[in-house]
């Protein structure tokens, strides 16, 4: 599977998303901009020495992305839905597609992709999201577990 970031704000996470993708044999796509430099150090120290080690590709913006993989298998991840990410139609190659940690997608992908957004479900009205790096775990492997029944 490909793990993708649109946006990715907070260098911590995106290591650690770095660390599992190389785990799990996942593509990780971050696509600009980032709200850190990619030589942050808290990047490089969250994904420890095994950043060199990750298949990483890089896109300037969201566009120059979804045109490079128009023809894709795509899932998205919001709050704005009420599908579970239970109901993804896992598969080989599929892309799994994150949004930004402040804000998520904006409206406009969100409506482009409306067919293929889930959701973590949330239990408490007292939060709002899930971190994203937990967030990327808990969809990955639930894909590899369906994947390998």
């Amino acid at each position: 599977m490909n793990i993708v970031l649109f946006e990715p704000e907070i260098p911590n996470n995106t290591g650690n998303i770095g660390r599992l993708s190389l785990a799990t044999a996942c593509d990780l796509h971050l696509v600009k901009p980032f709200g850190f430099e990619i030589t942050d150090a808290r990047l490089k120290r969250a994904g420890l020495d095994y950043w060199k080690h990750v298949n990483v590709h890089y896109y300037q913006n969201i566009q120059e992305f979804l045109t490079t993989h128009q023809d894709k298998k795509m899932a998205f991840f919001s709050v704005r839905t009420e599908k579970s990410y239970l109901e993804i139609p896992f598969q080989e190659d599929l892309f799994l597609i994150f949004g930004k940690e402040s804000v998520g997608f904006s409206e406009e992908i969100s409506e482009k992709f409306k067919e293929h957004l889930y959701k973590i479900p949330l239990y408490s009205k007292h939060i709002r999201s899930l971190n994203l790096a937990n967030a990327v775990s808990i969809v990955v492997y639930e894909g590899l577990r369906q994947l390998n029944q």
